[in-house]
């Protein structure tokens, strides 16, 4: 164990999903004997950029990020330079010839091998390192060092890749294909986090529902099984899932959600489009009305269940009566809860090629439509609960003196004022308070008890 005043400084900045925060963890948690987080980027030895590809001018960003900070970089202390993630995977050598100060450029399925590059990069045994190779080990196989990091509510990867191909998305080309953790691994894992005190976990995959991992005895689990499995654990009590592809909403899994307890009362199911002709083009491989089914079964086994979704707006080809069949979709299913984007290009896909490309303009303003409708749909959600009782799951101080925040079982950000009035108060605690407003985004709430 090296000494603590001989440790360097780490900063990581991470970029997109909350598997690449999951991932930006482990990174950490695997140079914790040598490396010490710091929060301001002039303050480190060592800069990891943990980056996402799935958003709009996502290498452009990084671009403009390393420009900063090479620019503002010590001439004595000249940082180390990591790029990781999914740009890193897609840009490849193209980072390190547009920015030559990056050291390393790492892919999302290699970044285990972070704490040995950086050894023989400090002890200049190598120059400049790309790993973007799919390796033949597991990442996950290798990265046997505890969590650290562990939070009330606390992100576990259990899938990671994608072999659906959709035309609009690079996830295949960065993550690989679909790979399922062993129930045994996420167990363990899971169980550890309980016993520091995490109360509830969300588990992470590109396709988490299309989840195939391993029994013991080598026989195969599904989502609903795994999640069967984390429910053994006493001391979780809350488990979410994301993100999920309709073609894999088996009704064993649609079920779990009327017959496990632990699982919370939400859902994460993106649908994108409305209009079957769009949905084709993007090779998604289901249509709106088998997208329907399967929600009407999921509010037949869980009334008032909280939905939400994703939407692409301007897809190539999408009229206006396509754009107003996800309009009719959206007003049919009530979300609670969205995220929506304009199409943007990305090279290498099926779609970036396809003509009847949509003009910047008439995208921003179908989906400035949209957003207003989903708005509207999430504020409502939260009014339904003003004056009744709920739990919440104390995850974090707000930025008022003596306000907490939590998270609801829909998945509602919770605000609890003049706490430090109450000595038994404190993050990790599951309480009951009412609700006395709600806002667009989130709701406030009363004290009552606690509960756990």
């Amino acid at each position: 164990m090296i000494d603590k005043k001989s440790k360097k400084n780490l900063f990581i900045k991470t970029y997109g999903c909350q598997m690449n925060s999951y991932d930006s963890d482990r990174i950490n948690e695997s140079l914790e004997d040598t490396h010490t987080l710091v929060n301001e980027v002039n303050q480190a030895d060592l800069i990891i950029l943990n980056t996402c590809h799935i958003r709009e001018k996502a290498a452009e960003k990084l671009y403009s990020d390393l420009g900063r900070i090479v620019k503002s970089k010590d001439k004595v202390k000249s940082p180390s330079i990591v790029v990781a993630g999914c740009v890193a995977q897609a840009e490849g050598k193209e980072i390190q010839k547009r920015q030559p100060k990056v050291d390393i450029v790492i892919g999302p399925q290699m970044y285990h091998l972070i704490p040995n590059l950086i050894d023989k990069l400090e002890k200049k045994k190598t120059k400049k390192i790309i790993e973007i190779e799919f390796p033949e080990e597991n990442k996950f196989d290798k990265l046997k060092n505890p969590r650290t990091k562990v939070l009330p509510s606390s992100f576990v990867s259990v899938q990671e890749g994608c072999d659906k191909f959709c035309s609009f998305c690079v996830v295949p080309f960065t993550r690989g294909s679909e790979y399922s953790r062993s129930v045994n691994d996420v167990y363990e894992e899971i169980l550890s986090l309980s016993n520091k005190g995490a109360k509830e976990v969300i588990l992470l995959g590109q396709n988490v529902n299309a989840y195939h991992g391993l029994f013991k005895d080598k026989t195969t689990a599904s989502l609903s099984d795994l999640i069967l499995q984390i429910s053994k654990i006493q001391k979780i009590k809350r488990i979410s899932y994301t993100t999920s592809h309709p073609n894999e909403m088996s009704d064993e899994l649609i079920m779990m959600h009327g017959t496990n307890k632990k699982l919370n009362s939400y859902l994460h199911l993106p649908v994108q489009s409305g209009s079957d002709k769009v949905l084709k083009k993007m090779n998604r491989k289901y249509t709106v009305s088998e997208y329907i089914k399967i929600i009407e079964k999921l509010r037949k086994v869980k009334p008032g269940i909280a939905l939400s979704s994703d939407f692409i707006v301007g897809f190539p080809g999408e009229t206006e009566e396509d754009f107003k069949k996800t309009i009719n979709l959206v007003r049919l299913i009530g979300f609670t809860q969205a995220y929506s984007f304009t199409y943007s290009p990305r090279p290498g896909t099926g779609a970036a090629s396809l003509e009847n490309q949509i003009p910047v303009s008439i995208k921003k303003e179908r989906l400035q439509r949209l957003q207003d409708i989903l708005n509207d749909q999430q504020w409502k959600f939260n009014l339904s609960f003003e004056n009744k009782e709920i739990e919440i799951l104390l995850t974090r101080k707000g930025k008022k003196d003596g306000q907490l925040i939590g998270s609801s079982l829909w998945m509602q950000s919770v605000h609890i004022e003049n706490s430090e009035s109450r000595l038994d108060l404190e993050i990790g605690k599951i309480i009951k308070v009412r609700i006395i407003s709600a806002g667009p985004k989130s709701l406030r709430g009363k004290f009552i008890r606690v509960i756990n």
